[in-house]
Formats: C-alpha cells, structure tokens, sequence
C-alpha cells in the first residue's frame, strides 16, 4: 500500500529546481510536438524527469520542438510554445514524437528525412500514442518490436504487417521507444530512470507522482523490499543513485537525507550489513557494470560515467566485486558469464 504522504519533506530540494539547459544536465530529451497530439501523454513523459532532478543533481533537461519551430496546438485545444524547429536536431539527437489524432496529416517528407537522418548517425528515437505510425512510415522501426495506443493496433497491423506488435504498454532498447501514451508514459519514464540510475530513485519520483508503479513480478519483490526500509535509508539510496557520476561524500548524503552519519551508517548496517559508504561504492561499480555490458563505451568512459577518476582503484575494486577485469565484461557484452 503506498504511502499517502510523507511525515516529513523527503527530497533534498524542497522547491521545484530550474529548468536545466542542455550543458547543465547529464541528459536531454528532445520532443516533436505533432499539432493534436496528446496533452496527457506530454505531462506524463516531462514529469518524472523534472521530479527526478529535486534529488540533488541535475540530470534532465529536454527540448520541445515542431515541424516548423512555430507553436503547436494540443488535442485539447492548448497552445504550446516551442524551442526551436526540428531541422535543427543533432544528427545523434535523442528524439521522442508525442502525437495523437490526425498524426499523418501534417508529416511530410521532409520530417520523415529528419527521422531517418538520426537514425543514420545513431541517435535514438521514440514514438508514443500514434506516433509509431509516423517512425514506421519513415522505415525506422525495422527489427524493433512496436507499441503503441491499442486503438490503433488494427490500421497499424495493416499497414505494416511485417512489423512485430507488442502487447505491452511501451517497449524500449537502447535505439527505439514505442509506446501507448497516456498516463503509461509515467510508467515508461520510471523504468528509464531506473535503468540509468536505479529503483531507489524511480521509486521516489513514482512516490512524488502519488503513482502506484505497474510491476512485473520479477520486481515485485524488490518493490516490497524498499517499501520495508526506513523512508530515511530509501531517500539515501535515492540521493546515491542520482549522484553516480559524480559521487557525494557520505556527509554530504547525510545532510541532503536529513540524517546524522552515525544513524545512517546503523541503519544500513541493519539492514544491508554494510555502511552507507560501502553499499554507494557497490551502486557505482554496477552501473559501470551495466554501462559495460549495454554499450560499446571503454573501460576508461565507464569508469567516469561512475564517478571514478583513478583507473587502477576502479580496476581494483571491481574485480574484488565481480571477479573478473572491467575489460573482460566490455569484451563479453553481457552482464552474466557463460556457464
């Protein structure tokens, strides 16, 4: 059951923080407003990210664009500025297209071109409620599995019969994101900040969001696990995970947590047998892990996305945790050895 409200103010900045630029934050999102597209599916795809950055540290900005750098016009009749047109996209951009009804009467050719030039160059692109259609029509979503508004399943089984359909909410790899829209965009932005940070922190937002997270049961158990911590180890696990990359020291956790070091470090010890200090080291060294296993970066870029700027103590304290080099992981390409 979750939590109606907090006995106290959990997020290390009470108020909401600044609109980050692009050079300020770790990530940014760029988002092709179609003209009627959804207000909903809008709010619940920027919400979670804005939440996100009241733990401490800056980790999203985003970008909304249109076709032609002029406002757009919602579904509900609002009018939405933009920050700029999308010819002026990055050919690397990561770009996500939010439309809704008539999505097809205002993509032309020279939109499409602007999807297929990112896709060229490696960007990553995303398509929620209708917008797969307009990803699909610009041949960009061949060998990826495809969701989206269950409304629209039947025209697009039609017209694309050798794309694979998925019957889940969003479906996302790091090249493609579909999905239905809506209030399961919420859904969809927490399961991205938990892959890029952890579930402590996409935990929290969810709880700031007043929003029961759909789980699978493979993450059930995990979600009742944080749900039995103190709120006070769960914020610090939170604060952690949104500060990987440039580690805090542990009274610096303390301070945003609003808990004094030597209550912290017997709570963990409680309940991970192991010190707040230790248990940060170990968040760290699994997200290099991940970004290892995920990507084709160097053990070196790995590392700093990590935090760590002394290569020989990362080497050494991930070996003592994994049992194998960082090299040898980034050569396997997966998390888990052969057997």
């Amino acid at each position: 059951m979750m939590e109606p409200y907090p006995d106290e103010w959990p997020y290390p900045r009470p108020d909401s923080p600044p609109l980050l630029t692009p050079e300020e934050a770790e990530h940014t999102l760029d988002v092709w407003l179609v003209p009627k597209f959804s207000m909903l599916t809008l709010f619940c795809l920027l919400e979670p990210l804005r939440v996100a950055n009241r733990f401490g540290r800056d980790l999203f900005a985003w970008r909304l664009r249109s076709a032609t750098g002029q406002a757009v016009v919602a579904s509900n009749g609002v009018r939405i500025d933009v920050d700029g047109s999308l010819e002026t996209l990055a050919d690397d951009a990561g770009l996500i297209v939010v439309s809704s009804y008539e999505a097809e009467l205002t993509v032309g050719a020279a939109e499409r071109a602007v999807l297929r030039r990112i896709a060229a160059h490696g960007g990553w692109l995303g398509g929620l409620d209708t917008a797969p259609f307009i990803l699909a029509r610009a041949g960009v979503l061949e060998g990826h599995r495809v969701a989206l508004h269950w409304e629209s399943v039947p025209a697009f089984r039609q017209e694309f019969p050798h794309l694979a359909i998925s019957q889940a909410r969003y479906e996302f790899d790091s090249e493609r994101l579909t999905g239905s829209g809506g209030s399961a965009s919420i859904d969809m932005m927490l399961d991205w900040i938990e892959r890029a940070y952890g579930p402590a922190l996409a935990n929290a937002v969810g709880r700031q969001l007043v929003h029961q997270r759909a789980r699978g049961e493979a993450s059930l158990a995990q979600r009742h696990l944080y749900e039995e911590l103190p709120r006070s180890v769960v914020r610090a696990l939170a604060v952690m995970e949104a500060n990987l990359a440039q580690a805090l020291p542990i009274p610096e956790v303390c301070r945003l947590v609003g808990q004094s070091q030597r209550q912290l470090t017997r709570l963990f010890m409680a309940h991970f047998g192991e010190s707040p200090k230790q248990c940060y080291l170990g968040l760290r060294l699994d997200q290099a892990r991940r970004i290892l296993a995920d990507s084709r970066c160097r053990v070196t870029e790995a590392a700093l996305a990590a935090g760590f700027t002394q290569p020989a103590h990362f080497s050494r304290a991930y070996r003592q945790r994994f049992n194998e080099a960082p090299s040898t992981t980034a050569e396997r390409g997966t998390l888990d050895p052969p057997r």
